[in-house]
């Protein structure tokens, strides 16, 4: 591994950059932060502070005057078009978080900017980069619970857990939709490494949270292209939630269980563990996941490593939601793909 670096400006210094920060301390070495660019200037200087960085407090001016090899784009996503494609047009490396944009014309345009370019294009999905993600794909592979049968996955939490009073993400028009779209996606990436491409969906969706403008229900058949039925529930509501579990693997041999609540447990149930088999703490390196994901990005810059996913296998996340959005819409099944 090179111990060469790649020199990095966070674009948007808010909740989530303080996650990718923690990431690239604890895992991305090869990743120097030089610039902190936000509107808010108190947000950028703090930013500044922290990272050692020289604050902004606008995207043209980081470009023109900032020193960096590339961009950490973590913006509401009705802005990840005009910021991608600007950072693309100045010959920057750029991550993004996800989804790529709200709609998939966006999203082709910022390929096309990139293809342009000729410089790394990553998306930031950090559930590719969960350890219990990749323990339950390791697990599928060995054959630990046979032939899959069906899955399911849940995300969400009370209306007083995670997000604050209103954040931007429940403005529609920023966000582009609702759970699904957003940490809903956390959960759809899993299901794709496990099961494989999703094929068609039928669902429903609500507004059981009347601040959020888009949907904060979600219940979805996902039909994958190999004919397994998995199930996607997604819930911002209520004020408060019982044990449960966020991943359930069924195989011809077996379970696997991801447990909900912090300190959730990985599980394998099979004949030979029929009082569960411990396989690690969900949480553990769950935290780091933004690290190795910017770790990931910084080999690609350096080194040519291929992406562990390349922003077009992105797409599948928002094609589902979209697709999602769509049944709920027609009461019918909905092709993702197509």
């Amino acid at each position: 591994m090179t111990d060469q670096r790649i020199s990095l400006a966070l674009i948007g210094c808010g909740g989530i950059a303080q996650s990718h920060w923690g990431g690239i301390q604890s895992d991305a070495p090869n990743v120097h932060v030089t610039a902190a660019v936000d509107t808010d200037p108190e947000r950028a200087q703090a930013m500044a502070q922290q990272t050692g960085a020289r604050a902004f407090t606008s995207l043209r001016e980081a470009l023109a005057e900032g020193a960096f090899d590339a961009v950490d784009i973590m913006l509401p996503h009705d802005q990840h078009e005009a910021a991608a494609v600007a950072c693309f047009e100045a010959g920057k490396h750029v991550v993004l978080e996800k989804p790529m944009a709200m709609t998939l014309d966006a999203c082709q345009r910022i390929i096309d900017a990139a293809t342009s370019a000729g410089t790394v294009f990553m998306v930031a999905e950090q559930s590719q980069y969960w350890p219990d993600a990749v323990k339950i794909q390791q697990m599928i592979d060995e054959g630990a619970i046979g032939e899959i049968i069906t899955a399911r996955a849940f995300f969400g939490g009370s209306v007083g857990s995670g997000w604050g009073s209103k954040p931007w993400r429940y403005e529609l028009a920023k966000a582009g939709g609702g759970i699904t779209i957003d940490g809903g996606a956390h959960w759809i990436r899993p299901l794709r490494m496990w099961l494989g491409e999703i094929d068609e969906v039928v669902a429903v969706t609500g507004r059981p949270l009347a601040d959020m403008e888009g949907e904060s229900l979600a219940r979805a058949l996902l039909r994958f292209q190999s004919g397994t039925v998995a199930v996607f529930d997604a819930l911002r509501a209520g004020a408060f939630m019982g044990p449960g579990e966020e991943f359930r693997v069924t195989g011809t041999e077996g379970e696997l269980l991801v447990e909900k609540g912090r300190e959730g447990r990985v599980m394998l149930y099979t004949k030979e563990h029929p009082d569960g088999r411990f396989l690690l703490e969900k949480d553990a390196g769950r935290s780091a996941s933004f690290g190795y994901e910017l770790q990931d990005f910084a080999l690609a810059v350096l080194e040519g490593k291929t992406l562990e996913a390349g922003p077009e296998y992105s797409l599948g996340e928002l094609r589902t939601a979209l697709a999602i959005y769509r049944s709920a819409e027609t009461g019918q099944w909905e092709k993702v793909w197509d």
